[in-house]
């Protein structure tokens, strides 16, 4: 049973996720935190954390990391190992079907008004939901459930820092190595 939630949530998030992995955020937080309680808000912030340092894709390497934890606590490491296969299997399936699909007619399709349209009404949806996942990660999550929401000094600082270096063009591995640099300081020594 465990498994075809685990199939059918990250069908659902692959189906929906227009824009990419960080648009898919608050898709996958959604299924995985609130509708399936599957992990609570600080890990799936971890899981965010390690998807970004990885390489490839946001949404399958959280799906990959989500199916396996999943699986694995329904059962043992061949669980896991089923559950990792099967999230990223069908968060994969329908940009794989839609693609087979849509590339026999996009060409002759992608100056069609309709098209067109749709394409331009999606741009203010993608962004509202990278926003959307940009706030939720925003959030830290520490024990005291009264401070759930309370959002300190030290985490502005860090993103206006990042933020600022980003937009001068400093090297995003110096600001991912500088900055985890800087939250082993601030969250462990201060």
């Amino acid at each position: 049973m465990i498994f075809w939630q685990l199939f059918v949530s990250y069908l659902k998030i692959g189906f929906f996720g227009f824009g990419g992995g960080y648009a898919m955020l608050s898709l996958i937080q959604n299924e995985v935190v609130v509708q399936h309680a599957w992990m609570t808000n600080a890990e799936f912030a971890d899981i965010v954390a390690v998807s970004q340092i990885t390489p490839g894709p946001i949404a399958i390497n959280s799906a990959t990391y989500v199916g396996y934890t999943v699986g694995a606590q329904a059962g043992n490491a061949w669980c896991g190992i089923l559950g990792a296969a099967l999230a990223t299997f069908a968060v994969c399936l329908p940009s794989l079907t839609l693609m087979l699909l849509i590339t026999r007619f996009f060409l002759r399709l992608k100056q069609n008004p309709i098209v067109e349209g749709a394409m331009k009404g999606m741009r203010p949806v993608v962004i509202g939901m990278i926003a959307s996942a940009a706030l939720l990660l925003m959030f830290p999550h520490s024990k005291a459930p009264d401070e759930q929401n309370f959002i300190d000094g030290w985490s502005w600082a860090l993103f206006g820092g990042v933020f600022v270096a980003s937009v001068k063009k400093v090297n995003p591995i110096l600001l991912i190595c500088l900055s985890a640099a800087a939250g082993i300081l601030i969250y462990y020594v201060f």
